[in-house]
């Protein structure tokens, strides 16, 4: 079970006893007499997880980085605030769209549910939107025909899990106004061919032992890691539907390794 769906449970279960205290069970207590336990807690918690429920589905979302997909932008163990209503007003639970606000864009960071296992939550760039035609090839990315530029800046060193010490080549990337860094393995492929799976939409790319190219269909998105030689995304699993945005990542709120990291705004 998912922690949202536990949350909305237990909002149900607390505002159940106080609105049964507050209807029926005070008028039959004798004046003075003290709440029963099983009365007195789930109506301490209720304004909490209220609060709580409301915040996290419709303002803001907490979410910890477990993977290094998206370096050196976010770092194992940052702690992350993603904006839930940027993208528009849903209804938690279902993810259900209410009111579109604003479209993604290309460079936003974003939170989404995995296509493949919708209950797992993944965060990449936006990399194309619906009906860009992208490539990327021999390691440089292409958007509707529009080489996006990268300009080197040096070196970026990393473990890996395992403790396997990583190498790789840091660039300066500027896509959709987003300047970030990515990190390039030159010794690696574009795209590992054999992890390529068949999704939804398949038909809309080609690849080869360069790299890829793909025509975006309606309604979804292209989303890419920084880290490009280590991250599984829409290379591999293909398009994010709309329906599966839950927002865009912002701050950085916490690192217990890395305290100099805290406060600082996602690019």
């Amino acid at each position: 079970m998912n922690f949202a769906l536990a949350l909305f449970l237990l909002l149900l279960a607390t505002g159940a006893v106080w609105l049964l205290d507050h209807y029926c069970l005070r008028r039959r207590r004798a004046p003075g007499h003290p709440e029963p336990w099983w009365v007195e807690y789930p109506k301490s918690f209720f304004p909490v997880i209220l609060a709580v429920f409301l915040l996290r589905s419709f303002l803001v979302e907490p979410f910890k980085i477990p993977s290094g997909s998206m370096l050196p932008t976010l770092l194992v163990g940052d702690f992350i605030l993603v904006n839930k209503y940027t993208y528009g007003i849903r209804i938690p639970i279902i993810n259900f769209k209410l009111m579109d606000i604003n479209q993604p864009q290309r460079g936003e960071v974003m939170v989404f549910r995995y296509p493949e296992n919708p209950s797992l939550d993944y965060i990449k760039r936006v990399a194309a939107l619906p009906g860009d035609k992208i490539a990327y090839r021999n390691k440089q990315l292409w958007i509707n025909g529009a080489e996006i530029k990268q300009v080197p800046d040096g070196q970026y060193n990393y473990v890996e899990s395992g403790l396997n010490f990583v190498t790789t080549r840091q660039l300066i990337e500027t896509l959709g106004g987003h300047r970030h860094s990515i990190l390039i393995h030159p010794e690696l492929p574009s795209v590992h061919l054999s992890g390529v799976r068949g999704f939804p939409f398949r038909e809309n790319c080609a690849y080869n032992d360069v790299g890829f190219s793909c025509t975006v269909p309606p309604g979804h998105y292209f989303l890419m890691g920084d880290n490009r030689d280590s991250s599984s995304d829409s290379r591999y699993w293909g398009f994010v539907p709309e329906a599966n945005i839950v927002g865009k990542a912002f701050l950085i709120w916490w690192n217990f390794e890395e305290w100099k990291r805290i406060g600082q705004f996602i690019n």
